[in-house]
């Protein structure tokens, strides 16, 4: 006999029975204009719930840019006066930048380590939780690259310099000097696998958490709230208006300061590292500091004729090449070099950094002198390189990644350049510890990390033609960094104009040379210091801006509409199966009705609320507001969106534009017409 009890048992209580006690409604705590009423006509903007908005694209908003005067003009005249004061008295710099950075590592490297950490864990929270299936753009859009180049893409735009001047070097250092507290000897098995560890340490998911967390905050802020492409409009649900104002143009001058000396400590090494191959090539002699001021000054040359001449399109599909180019002569360093060996240390290094990746994130300055001196000189450094170039690595990213859902946003973000860049260290350093334990010559962790890579090539076939590549990858390196960043710092500094003007894009390009030049000079006879030393001082603000965009980027994800409809889900779902339960038992189903005792889904959300609602309220190019069908996509005032605009594409790394698809075709990778660009649907530029 069935013991479920029946509706008419459940719902009045039976003669003798004592009634049964029901749970108290809940205050009305909603939006009391919404009960009793099936319509939500005329409270919300467009009258639309803030639940069933699709989202809204940077390029779907009407926008009229311009050069932000104050943006552009305090921020010049601090890089000019720096500059300035650097080629006057370079010395000078160095003193105060070496005082400065022993004062930063002792009382602020803590900052470093904890905005890593923490942009670590906030992306890998993003990525699983419910956010992860939030779309960076609107719902249902489609990935606007193909996945191959969306990842090709990423690999041009963060690693570049890095993988030729540290790639055999670190791990070679490691070798021979092992991190403190690692407790393995020099130059045995187990400091093989430590230097490759420690490494991918620096190199790999330290640096794209960061990355990835600008990226997907500007990402998220362009193309699902449609707000314009700058760092402050990430800080909208934080600060709200205020990032109209001062507080937000002064997060945009940081963010122009940061990507001014981040980039300008990779052109330095580049410049670096193109002084050694010049030597080696030429056998001239050692290649002074003003030697490598004239090699900056003939890439800047290169980069500005790039930028004022209309070959820039030239130089992207030269830039594609370049990451087949880095990518072969890793391959062929595995294959001409100990590849049995080699094959053997990938896996058991990829391990080691995996069991000692939470020992090497907990290594402070608490740990001692010795882990102080090495953390100044490298693992600090390398975490305020990152924080540098979170901007301008961030939107790039942010770019090229329309249409992703966070959690393959995050996930592919991290990982794939990540396992590159393991790859390349383990393969460049592997073969550099390889022949240092076989005691082959020239092969020393005391030579400078600019020569250790062209003295492991020259053990290899080819010597007479290696270094020749090696240069060419490098130059165009410089130059396409050079061209991306400046044409990124162009947009911050014009109110978010993803099409800045010629002359703005040229004088950041300046700049960004005249910071390197003073870095190099700052450094004496060690160029490296120089570069260390200011490239940390700078990072340390911008610590605060990262660890308050995670507040702020997670802030917007709460309201977000489909978080909006998840929350509805779960109360109405929680609320219903209680009551369903409570009156019968086993034996019922939900349907959808209005609730008008405060019992509803939204009945603890204000869905009228400014806070999810100003958002997408469309306005006009003067700032008032329009009206807007979100059904048809129309405005009430007959403007016409399609209307060209700046044609917006990518920079950094760098696919071409015939690398760019359509929605429909992105996933399925079909080709497509290269002259179908997409265009920017907003109001061109003034300047």
């Amino acid at each position: 006999m069935s013991n479920k009890p029946s509706p008419e048992k459940t719902d009045r209580p039976q003669q003798g029975e004592s009634p049964t006690k029901t749970k108290k409604a809940p205050q009305k705590r909603g939006n009391p204009l919404t009960r009793g009423r099936s319509s939500h006509v005329g409270l919300y903007p467009h009258n639309i719930h803030p639940g069933l908005v699709p989202g809204i694209g940077v390029d779907e908003q009407r926008h009229v840019f311009s050069i932000d005067k104050l943006v552009f003009g305090i921020t010049a005249v601090l890089i000019v006066a720096f500059v300035a004061w650097g080629v006057m008295s370079p010395e000078s710099v160095g003193e105060v930048s070496s005082v400065a950075f022993a004062w930063t590592m002792k009382n602020m490297g803590w900052l470093l380590n904890i905005t890593v950490m923490v942009s670590i864990g906030a992306m890998l929270f993003i990525a699983f939780s419910r956010y992860g299936r939030i779309r960076l753009g609107k719902d249902g859009e489609k990935p606007e690259f193909s996945r191959f180049a969306w990842v090709a893409m990423m690999f041009g735009a963060g690693i570049g310099v890095g993988i030729f001047f540290f790639g055999a070097s670190e791990p070679l250092y490691y070798f021979v000097s092992p991190p403190p507290l690692t407790g393995v000897e020099p130059e045995t098995p187990g400091a093989i696998h430590m230097a490759v560890a420690q490494s991918s340490y620096h190199w790999g998911i330290s640096a794209w958490a960061m990355y990835a967390l600008v990226g997907g905050a500007m990402a998220y802020s362009s193309y699902r709230r449609g707000r314009v492409t700058l760092i402050s409009s990430v800080f909208r649900s934080l600060f709200g208006k205020q990032t109209d104002g001062f507080a937000g143009r002064l997060v945009d001058m940081f963010a122009i300061i940061a990507t001014l000396f981040g980039t300008a400590a990779s052109l330095g090494l580049a410049a670096i590292q193109l002084g050694k191959g010049v030597e080696i090539v030429s056998g001239a002699s050692r290649v002074t500091n003003n030697g490598l001021i004239i090699i900056l000054a003939v890439l800047t040359a290169a980069f500005i004729i790039s930028a004022v001449s209309g070959v820039s399109r030239g130089i992207r599909y030269l830039s594609t090449t370049n990451i087949v180019l880095t990518l072969s002569l890793v391959l062929f360093v595995f294959f001409a070099g100990p590849t049995l060996f080699l094959l053997n240390l990938l896996p058991s290094g990829v391990t080691e950094y995996a069991n000692e990746f939470l020992s090497m994130m907990g290594k402070s300055l608490s740990w001692g002198s010795d882990v102080v001196e090495f953390q100044s000189a490298w693992t600090a450094f390398y975490f305020a390189w990152w924080v540098a170039w979170t901007p301008f690595v961030g939107a790039f990213i942010a770019r090229i990644s329309r249409g992703r859902t966070l959690r393959e946003f995050c996930l592919v973000v991290i990982a794939i350049p990540t396992a590159i860049l393991i790859f390349a260290f383990t393969i460049f350093g592997g073969a550099a510890m390889w022949m240092k334990r076989q005691g082959i010559e020239g092969i020393s962790a005391d030579d400078s990390p600019q020569t250790i890579l062209f003295h492991l090539f020259d053990k290899l076939p080819l010597a007479n033609v290696t270094p020749f590549l090696i240069m060419v990858a490098l130059a165009i390196f410089f130059v396409t960094s050079a061209d991306s960043a400046s044409v990124i710092m162009g947009t911050f500094s014009s109110r978010g104009n993803p099409a800045p003007n010629k002359l703005v894009v040229i004088f950041w390009g300046l700049a960004m040379m005249g910071i390197a030049t003073v870095m190099l000079l700052s450094g004496g006879e060690s160029s490296l210091t120089g570069l260390q030393n200011l490239t940390i001082l700078i990072a340390i603000p911008f610590c605060i801006i990262l660890l308050l965009m995670i507040v702020a980027f997670i802030m917007d994800l709460r309201t977000d509409p489909a978080s909006i409809r998840s929350d509805y889900e779960s109360t109405m779902l929680s609320n219903a199966v209680v009551r369903g339960i409570e009156k019968y038992g086993d034996d019922f189903e939900l349907t959808v009705r209005h609730s008008g005792d405060g019992r509803g889904a939204g009945a603890d959300f204000d869905s009228t609320s400014e806070k999810v609602t100003e958002w997408y309220q469309r306005h006009d190019e003067t700032g008032a507001e329009v009206g807007y069908d979100y059904e048809t996509e129309t405005w009430d005032d007959g403007y016409e969106p399609e209307t060209p605009g700046p044609i917006t594409e990518p920079k950094v790394g760098e696919i071409g534009a015939g690398d760019k698809k359509p929605a429909a075709d992105a996933e399925a990778g079909k080709d497509v017409d290269p002259t179908k660009d997409a265009t920017s649907k907003d109001v061109a530029s003034k300047d």
